[in-house]
């Protein structure tokens, strides 16, 4: 691999001949950090690059134990969310009892002639758990 180095201004540039063990290894860096070949090689020639300071082993110790934390609460949240929802569930179904029992007492007051009891704030309960 031939690589050409043009300067920005004025008419020099240089030509080195890379070894197929360099143009291996500048493949392999710009597969694994998702950059052109021409940017791993111009990073590694202005000097770009960091060093992994020790701060990287610290933060990546601190998110493995984040991690543990929250797998840990989410074993504690998880038979809770369980209960509510069978808790909803019921409600669902007692909600749809007690208004088919509401629509039949209606039935019973029509059919003995006597006042129909409307009751909006049962209703409004009545939907909110149909929902």
């Amino acid at each position: 691999m031939k690589l050409i180095i043009k300067p920005e201004k004025g008419l020099g540039k240089v030509k080195v001949k890379l070894s197929d063990e360099i143009r291996s290894e500048i493949e392999r860096l710009s597969e694994r950090y998702g950059v052109s070949p021409e940017r791993v090689i111009e990073i590694a020639l202005t000097g770009e690059f960091r060093e992994s300071s020790g701060e990287l082993e610290e933060l990546e110790v601190k998110v493995r134990e984040l991690e543990e934390s929250v797998w840990k609460m989410e074993s504690e949240y998880a038979p809770l969310r369980f209960k509510a929802y069978g808790l909803s569930e019921d409600n669902r179904i007692l909600a749809r009892e007690v208004s088919s029992l509401i629509a039949e007492n209606n039935q019973l007051r029509r059919f003995l002639k006597l006042p129909l009891r409307r009751d909006p704030e049962l209703r409004k309960l009545i939907s909110y758990y149909m929902r």
